[in-house]
């Protein structure tokens, strides 16, 4: 239930506003400091992070290519400074980027469900809309994808360099008509320092307070003006590592939490949970050492309760509480906790970077930036596995094994014949178990490298009277990436398992001991299944090979621009920029060799290549109507603008988008501002060329299954689609488990209908790329309000609305999400009841009609629909001349709206949620952040405190389907101390001070690394 209207809300936040400035204004007659000079603004303002040079002068802000005063937008804009990332201690851009209220955190981090912690890559997703919705910059320019896969472009923000970094602009609105593509949520921009003088090192290290989790950074930043001050160059080189944390290295992952099915639950209304929490979660079925069945299946009754330890011997095995399967509670099977080795990946980074420019002329500047960084990750990932519930490495299911095993100790042979006496008469049992030592390692590891080179040219000059500005850049980028790990061989497996003594008594492969010599393999080295970490250098050698893939990213862009101003009118200058810019994107992606061959138990991956081309074309206008010495009553000033883009996409077509805005200033102080826009995505090289492969796979529920044939946004167009389906095949719905007769009617046959698809590996499923995809649109309303009050100088609060409405969304589809879309929908697009086909004769496992076919891929048919607002307070208090200032800045964004749908029929709402179907990241109605700052000569302390609000577990979580469907909120607290002397600089600072844990029972609500302290130092030359 959410019990707050959105109405009410927005109400209530225009109420608060009203009392903030009535409060402040009259905290500001009260205190007797002098007020602050009209030059004087508090950190994270765009105002306080440009340069001191620009103060008063027109400037280009992200959003637009007019210059104009750093105020005067009509889209919100938040800031990131550089001190704003110092007070913190954070050591990557990422990490700034994660404390605005307006992203969703990026966190390279577990979830908890089985999921591991990913990459390290960390880009930035405003509103909860995804990664590849929110377009990255730098100086204002795109720059290449640092990702690789089916899902979203993404620039990892690790790239970024610290060293240089003056700030990061962040437009909290839709983009596309001035940079293009992605630009839907908004636009990150991060902004390099342009005329840096002098050499400057940094030094930092941190530790939780638990030891661990050691984070390190050094940078070296040195630069000079030369040629009378026409030129300036600087080089930046630094590096920052962050260990991997270990799953199980926290209280909250220590529970190994996991809920199964409430025996005490009696219907859906009765309050009680459908299910309830289990602590100790452990997989019954298997263990590092090896558990002992009677026969190949997962049934408890099977078990001969016993297994090995890790030496070889046989002890008793206790299965703990069960919960069917594969759970149970304590006992001596897998613990749930281990499944993930890594909470957080940990991420090395080395950047290198050189920007510059010169004034060739008075009126033509030269200037140059290239960038070099390298990030390696690497996370600890589910060990290797052969159990009886099926491989999850090697495709081989239980070890089966005899008396005759040669790896067998005496002891485990006379105690497993006294347990099963049938086993000493040559009749086998079953091992199943997990392998921590069957390949050299089980770590997950990311490289990518990082390479972009631009040289650009700008200048002004006048025309008519008029002052003209222009800049042409071009730009080459390229990532190479590769994402590598260990499989295993799964013909070698099958060799090296099978062990006997030849006639020396040696133990060997059984292949290599028969007398047939035809099929030796004499690299074949046996594998002692028996306990854990028995397996040999050799064997693993013998089954192991690399897998994974290379990837290569290559983007060319060209970009020009002018700017001016064309006209004057009664209220000032009219202003126009004109753009063009060409961009040429290739990819390329080549899995490793035994990934091609299809030896690692799973389908064959073929290398494939792709690229496209965009022309685009825009242009802006800036009009003020009022202003100046021209105002009217309540219009003190008024200015219109807009953008249009033209779009020419080698694969995706032509794309028109656009945007227009109002910026009312009703008196000084007081100002209204609007902005409608179309906004667009292009599909991305990835998803249009991503390899394809082929293999069996379940998981595919089907809409026409007896059991969810009612269901749907629509069951009567359900049901009549299926019905139509079933009365032209007179087949579906026969043979197999459960089927009807030959000859029943269709409704009979639909009444009995199970497709096979859902619980068995039986339907051939290809993965891959669709070239055939299009442009996803959105439409994009903000408008808000800038308060400035003149009776309090130094303040400005601001408050926008801001409406999304996406569709033709790029949606991850499985065959699951066709089958719906094609039965829900009365007119379903061609490609999608074509993505998958059906048997029309049962098997012995499946009744005709179930899936023979069927696709995984991305498909343009999401929906997805954001509803909120953002708020910033930004104040400085001077305290007197001897005293110091306080700086006081609070920001939140509330989401009053998150509703999503991949098929474009059933939504899902996020907002209020603990984990998001978008993104599977938090996603709270309110994220506040509060920053307290003292400032006296060369002291600083910054105080922040962080904020989420309370939220449900999942969405549409109530009592009756989750035991702990209310997240409490959460709130953390860090501090800082700076002190600056002459040349050198000492930080120090304790991030969560409390100590704080993610809200129960999550790991991401919240911090689950907990207190980190920090020290740091800076030397300048």
């Amino acid at each position: 239930m959410r019990s707050v209207t959105t109405d009410g809300l927005r109400g209530a936040l225009l109420a608060t506003t009203a009392i903030t400035v009535l409060l402040l204004s009259s905290a500001a007659h009260a205190q007797t400091a002098e007020p602050a000079p009209p030059a004087q603004v508090a950190s994270g303002s765009i105002e306080a992070a440009l340069p001191d040079d620009t103060a008063g002068d027109d400037v280009v802000v992200t959003g637009s290519r007019i210059r104009r005063s750093a105020t005067d937008t009509t889209v919100p804009i938040a800031v990131v400074d550089q001190q704003a990332i110092t007070d913190r201690g954070f050591v990557s851009a990422a990490q700034a980027l994660n404390n605005q209220p307006s992203i969703n955190r990026q966190l390279a981090q577990a979830s908890g469900s089985g999921a591991s912690s990913g990459s390290g890559i960390q880009a930035p997703s405003l509103f909860g809309l995804g990664t590849g919705r929110t377009l990255t910059l730098i100086n204002g320019r795109r720059t290449v994808t640092t990702s690789s896969g089916l899902g979203d472009s993404q620039v990892d923000a690790n790239i970024v360099p610290l060293g240089l970094l003056q700030r990061v602009e962040v437009v909290q609105g839709g983009a596309a008509a001035v940079y293009g593509s992605d630009a839907i949520a908004g636009v990150v921009n991060y902004i390099l320092r342009r005329d840096f003088d002098g050499i400057e090192a940094d030094a930092q290290s941190s530790i939780t307070s638990r030891g661990d989790y050691p984070q390190y950074s050094a940078r070296l930043t040195a630069g000079r003006n030369f040629g009378g001050g026409r030129g300036n160059i600087a080089a930046n080189v630094e590096w920052s590592k962050t260990e991997p944390l270990a799953f199980a290295s926290r209280p909250r992952t220590q529970l190994a939490r996991i809920t199964v099915p409430n025996s005490a639950n009696t219907s859906a209304s009765d309050g009680i949970p459908s299910t309830r929490e289990i602590f100790d979660a452990r997989f019954w079925e298997f263990n590092p050492n090896g558990v002992i069945f009677t026969t190949p299946a997962p049934v408890a009754g099977f078990l001969l309760n016993r297994q090995f330890q890790p030496d070889g011997s046989v002890a008793p095995f206790s299965i703990g509480t069960q919960y069917g399967v594969p759970f149970a509670s304590g006992g001596d099977g897998f613990r749930y906790s281990n499944l993930v080795g890594t909470l957080r990946t940990g991420v090395e980074r080395v950047t290198a970077n050189v920007i510059g420019h010169y004034d060739l002329t008075d009126g033509i500047t030269a200037s140059t930036e290239l960038l070099y960084a390298r990030t390696e990750a690497i996370e600890g990932l589910q060990v290797r596995s052969n159990t009886v519930l099926g491989s999850a490495a090697a495709g081989t299911g239980p070890i089966a094994f005899t008396i005759n095993n040669p790896f067998l100790t005496r002891s485990a042979i006379a105690t497993l014949s006294a347990a099963r006496p049938a086993f000493a008469a040559g009749a086998p049992l079953f091992l199943s178990k997990v392998f921590n030592d069957l390949t050299p390692d089980n770590n997950q590891r990311y490289r990518t490298d990082t390479y972009r080179g631009l040289l650009g040219l700008e200048g002004k000059f006048d025309l008519g009277g008029r002052r003209f500005d222009w800049n042409v850049s071009g730009s080459y980028a390229r990532v190479d990436g590769s994402t590598q790990g260990w499989g295993v061989i799964l013909s070698r497996y099958n060799n090296a398992i099978s062990a006997t003594r030849n006639a020396a008594g040696q133990i060997v492969c059984s292949i290599n001991a028969d007398a047939n010599t035809a099929n030796d393999d004499s690299a074949c080295a046996p594998i002692n299944p028996f306990g854990d970490g028995n397996v040999s250098a050799a064997a693993r050698n013998y089954v192991s090979a690399r897998s994974g893939s290379r990837y290569r990213n290559e983007q060319v862009d060209v970009l020009a621009t002018l700017s001016g101003s064309v006209v004057t009118l009664p209220a000032g200058d009219a202003k126009v920029a004109a753009a063009y810019e060409h961009r040429d994107e290739r990819v390329r992606f080549r899995p490793f060799a035994a990934d091609q061959q299809g030896i690692l138990g799973n389908p064959a991956v073929l290398p494939t290549q792709g690229k496209y081309n965009t022309d685009e074309l825009s242009g802006e206008v800036l009009v003020p109507l009022v202003g100046g010495d021209f105002t009217l009553p309540l219009v003190h000033a008024l200015e219109a603008s807009g953008a249009y883009r033209y779009v020419d996409n080698s694969i995706a077509g032509h794309e028109n988008v656009w945007n227009a805005g109002l910026r009312w200033e009703v008196v000084p102080g007081i100002t209204l501002r609007g902005n409608r826009s179309r906004n667009f995505r292009a599909p991305t090289l990835t998803q249009l060329f991503a390899p394809s492969s082929t293999g069996l796979a379940s998981g595919n529920p089907d809409p026409c299954d007896a059991d969810r044939i009612a269901g749907g946004p629509n069951p009567t167009q359900r049901r009549a689609a299926c019905l139509a389906l079933f009365q032209a095949n007179p087949t579906y719905g026969t043979g197999g488990p459960g089927g009807a007769a030959t000859g029943a009617s269709a409704e009979t046959r639909l009444a009995a209908f199970q497709n096979s698809g859902e619980n068995f590996t039986t339907t051939l499923v290809t993965t891959g790329g669709n070239p055939s995809l299009r442009n996803e649109i959105a439409k994009t309303w903000t408008y808000g309000l800038v308060l400035q009050p003149k009776l309090i100088p130094g303040l400005t609060i601001t408050a926008d609305r801001i409406q999304i409405d996406l569709r033709d969304g790029l949606s991850p589809f499985t065959t699951q999400n066709f089958a719906e879309t094609c039965f829900d929908d009365p007119n379903p697009p061609a490609a999608v009841c074509t993505a998958f086909t059906r048997l029309a004769t049962a098997t012995s496992a499946s009744q005709a009609g179930s899936y023979a076919t069927g696709t995984t891929t991305t498909f343009n048919a999401g929906v997805i629909r954001f509803r909120g607002e953002v708020y910033n307070v930004n104040y400085l208090l001077p305290l007197g001349a001897k005293a110091g200032r306080l700086e006081f800045e609070a920001a939140a964004t509330h989401t009053s709206l998150l509703e999503s749908s991949v098929t474009g029929t059933v939504f899902v709402r996020s907002d209020g949620t603990a984990v998001s179907p978008i993104t599977a990241t938090p996603q709270p109605d309110w994220v506040g952040r509060l920053d307290l700052r003292y400032v006296n000569g060369p002291f600083r302390m910054s105080y922040q405190a962080f904020y989420l609000s309370p939220a449900i577990a999942l969405p549409d979580a109530t009592i009756e389907n989750n035991p702990n469907p209310r997240i409490a909120s959460n709130l953390t607290h860090s501090l800082s101390f700076q002190l600056d002397l002459e040349r050198m600089s000492f930080r120090f600072g304790v991030n969560n001070l409390t100590d704080k844990q993610p809200s129960y029972p999550t790991l991401q609500y919240g911090d689950i690394i907990g207190r980190q302290f920090y020290a740091g130092v800076r030397v300048k030359f």
